[in-house]
């Protein structure tokens, strides 16, 4: 199965690039090991969005939502019908093992084998957690991913992280019926990206003592039913049944560097490419979406990252 082009990642940025690729006539096909927008769909149930829909539209298909500012269920919904619309050529649930270039680029994969004269790699952050590299993060009540407030209810959480994630769980949690939410802050203070509508409300949580939060502080070790903190005045430590770590998540640099992909020198890791044409230091191999800014995770996002496929696909052409 050849192919003009490979794109791995079937995120709204890898959907931009399938459908500017069919604009040019162009054969291709996009590869996820997960679902559609794998990574929208690991969000929080009750995810709002930072941007009107207007900022999330793709291939010109209208985002109408009935919110000021569109939900997690809404843009699902959304680029579902977007991807019908155009009739995108999409393989779901199949991984990408390698990448060999040889006179095209040969794509192996968890079911198959492609060749492609070119490839993008659009596969977003979503799948690698930082982790809290302490003893008992292995147990079952650490979960780096949240999804619902439903199984903390009358538990003891403690929610570790300060931006929007943390913040978000933290009051979702307690607003639901969870019986002690505390949050663990290793920094002096809430992030300054909190959504500013969000903000007063946590603060206003903290300050009433409804949400205890420990700043300059982090977890030391998880056990059972309790976790060891150390704080400024000392180690304490607090009954506890769940650890919510929201500590933001990393691209899979190890991919990249299989591929052959230089990663910068500065403290982002920012995989190599011009930003003219998004083409790496491996001639025919792309970059597109969130993934370019390495551990700057909030450098792209869909509304800043949609014209990456037009960039690419003027210098394929």
């Amino acid at each position: 199965m050849n192919f003009d082009v490979c794109i791995i990642g079937a995120g709204p940025i890898g959907i931009c690039c399938a459908i500017e690729a069919k604009k040019k006539n162009l054969s291709y096909i996009i590869i996820d090991r997960g679902c559609l927008v794998n990574s929208l769909y690991n969000y929080p149930k009750n995810m709002t969005f930072f941007s009107t829909s207007d900022k999330l539209e793709i291939g010109d298909v209208p985002f109408i939502s009935h919110n000021s500012k569109p939900t997690k269920s809404e843009a699902l919904e959304y680029y579902r019908r977007v991807v019908s619309s155009w009739e995108l050529n999409i393989n779901l649930y199949e991984e990408v093992t390698d990448i060999i270039k040889e006179d095209k680029f040969m794509i192996k994969t968890s079911k198959a084998e492609y060749s492609a004269d070119k490839v993008i790699i659009s596969t977003g952050f979503y799948d690698i957690p930082y982790k809290l590299g302490v003893p008992g993060e292995e147990l079952e009540k650490v979960k780096h991913y949240y999804d619902e407030p439903h199984p903390y209810f009358g538990m003891r959480v403690a929610v570790v992280g300060a931006a929007n994630s943390a913040v978000d769980v933290a009051l979702e949690t307690y607003r639901k019926g969870a019986k002690q939410v505390t949050m663990i802050i290793r920094e002096p203070s809430l992030s300054d990206s909190v959504k500013y509508w969000v903000k007063p409300d946590v603060e206003n949580r903290i300050d009433e003592g409804s949400i205890k939060s420990y700043f300059n502080s982090n977890i030391k070790k998880i056990e059972d039913d309790k976790i060891h903190v150390s704080t400024p005045d000392g180690e304490i430590v607090l009954e506890n049944d769940f650890v919510l770590a929201m500590t933001g998540y990393q691209p899979d640099f190890s991919f990249l560097t299989k591929l052959g992909i230089e990663l910068g020198n500065d403290e982002y890791r920012t995989p190599v490419h011009n930003p003219d044409t998004m083409e790496t230091n491996i001639e025919g191999i792309y970059l597109a979406g969130v993934i370019c800014g390495g551990l700057k995770t909030n450098k792209w996002f869909i509304e800043n990252s949609r014209d990456h496929a037009s960039i690419i696909f003027s210098n394929i052409n």
